[in-house]
């Protein structure tokens, strides 16, 4: 999961069912030890088919060369009644009631919709008599992901296990907003149906994976350790000249393990362990006031490839500002309280890829307000001085943190990789990822701070810090 090496192309356009293109679909293993992976073809009418490929020699490790077979693609269909120009992803199968399942992302006018085909054979798939899931308005739903999640416990579950002791995830990509949504639910496999829990928001305002560039994820189940594993793909936010120059545009950012929260109203993410492993010398802050407009620089780690875990003890709470209800939207209102706007309890946080004298940097920052009955948490990541460049997107990125403010800590990881900061509050209740492309702060110019920027002073509690080194084998 850290070193990669880079093969040939598994599927390239071959046939009338994927002529105009191959695009995005899932793999499954079948019983019997046997992968399949399930694609969207384009046709020679630009409709949106879904086919299916075999590994032309099984015993290869690698799987390096893959059939489409013409008896059975494309094996399903649009029918009269469905857009077959969005009709696309295609999901793991899982198997319930005597049924092989899989979803199909579609909409109908501005209606988000999970198709659900079905088969007992694995070469005949049946629309079923209405989708799992819809949504109004909600437009076009991208790659589909639908698996299980232990109510209480730290493993992953395998896309087909049902029972009382889980809950369901459904996860769409918008194509409106281009970000990935998902709610907790019920899936009541006899019926076809999937209901999300009641206090889920299931739409815009719902719940995210991760509140910054992240889209088009998909999770799958990990035997070897027992655990769910998410990929999500983040793109580039320079020029198209610059994505020419460079080779290569997007990345899939650094695996992450999915569970249920202990609350059962979220998921927490975390960096896969085997990211660890590239690790360098172990760095110590401990118990480091910052008073307001301070910063301190984490010393003896690199400013362009580090991991960063700070625990933050905020020792009162009580002048915290007042939350207005209004503010339902955590991105417009970091866009508005950026990180050098003076509050009560922050911001406060982390300055990454920042130069020398600050002409450059990317916080990543928390600020506490003060609701009826509770503290609300707002985490930010703002792109909006990371570099000195005119000619790229620098957007900021906001999302809420519910977490129980009682021990007054609060917690902070980010990865930095180069243009990549990637963040986590609270233990992976909010994540937050962005790209960035500095030119001053970049190699041994680089470097990090921890700040608060507001009137109350905060205390790092704990601070560990290391360089990351390089996978032994990359894919470029």
């Amino acid at each position: 999961m850290v070193n990669w090496q880079s093969l040939e192309y598994a599927i390239t356009p071959s046939a009338p069912f994927d002529i105009k293109g191959c695009w995005s679909g899932s793999s499954t293993i079948f019983p019997g030890n046997k992968p399949v992976i399930y694609y969207t073809g384009i046709d020679p009418h630009e409709n949106q088919v879904q086919n299916y490929a075999v590994p032309e020699d099984p015993s290869d490790p690698y799987l390096r060369k893959w059939k489409m077979p013409a008896q059975g693609n494309p094996m399903v269909v649009a029918d009269k009644g469905m857009n077959a120009s969005a009709f696309r992803d295609p999901t793991t199968a899982w198997f319930a009631n005597g049924y092989w399942n899989i979803l199909v992302g579609s909409k109908h006018d501005r209606t988000g919709i999970a198709y659900l085909f079905k088969s007992k054979d694995l070469k005949k798939w049946s629309k079923a008599r209405h989708p799992l899931h819809s949504v109004p308005n909600t437009g076009m739903w991208e790659c589909p992901d639908f698996y299980p999640v232990l109510k209480s416990g730290k493993k992953g579950l395998d896309t087909s296990v049902l029972g009382s002791d889980v809950k369901h995830v459904l996860k769409v990509s918008l194509d409106l907003t281009r970000y990935d949504y998902y709610t907790l639910g019920t899936y009541y496999s006899h019926q076809d149906k999937y209901v999300p829990d009641k206090d889920q928001v299931d739409g815009w305002g719902g719940l995210r994976y991760d509140y910054g560039n992240f889209y088009a994820s998909k999770t799958f189940f990990d035997p070897a350790k027992n655990r769910r594993i998410l990929w999500g793909w983040a793109n580039e936010s320079d020029s198209q000249k610059d994505d020419v120059k460079k080779g290569w545009a997007g990345i899939q950012l650094v695996p992450r393990t999915v569970l249920l929260d202990p609350s059962g109203k979220q998921l927490v993410l975390w960096p896969i362990e085997e990211i660890e492993t590239l690790r360098g010398k172990k760095v110590q802050m401990r118990n480091q006031q910052l008073k307001k407009g301070e910063h301190i620089e984490i010393k003896g780690i690199s400013g362009t490839q580090a991991d960063v875990d700070i625990t933050f003890s905020i020792p009162d709470l009580d002048k915290a500002e007042p939350f207005d209800p209004s503010w339902t939207d955590p991105q417009d209102l970091c866009h508005k309280k950026k990180s050098n706007a003076h509050g009560a309890v922050g911001p406060f946080g982390l300055l990454a890829f920042a130069s020398e004298k600050l002409e450059e940097f990317t916080p990543v920052f928390f600020r506490i307000f003060k609701a009826q009955d509770k503290h609300v948490v707002l985490m930010c990541s703002d792109a909006s001085r990371s570099t000195s460049r005119k000619k790229v997107y620098k957007p900021t990125f906001g999302g809420f943190v519910d977490v129980d403010l009682s021990n007054k800590k609060l917690s902070l990881r980010t990865l930095i990789d180069h243009s990549v900061v990637e963040s986590f509050a609270a233990g992976g209740k909010t994540c937050i990822s962005s790209r960035v492309y500095p030119t001053r702060a970049v190699l041994n110019q680089a470097r990090v701070f921890a700040f608060n920027n507001g009137t109350e002073t905060v205390t790092l509690d704990n601070v560990n810090a290391w360089s990351m080194k390089r996978p032994k084998r990359m894919n470029n």
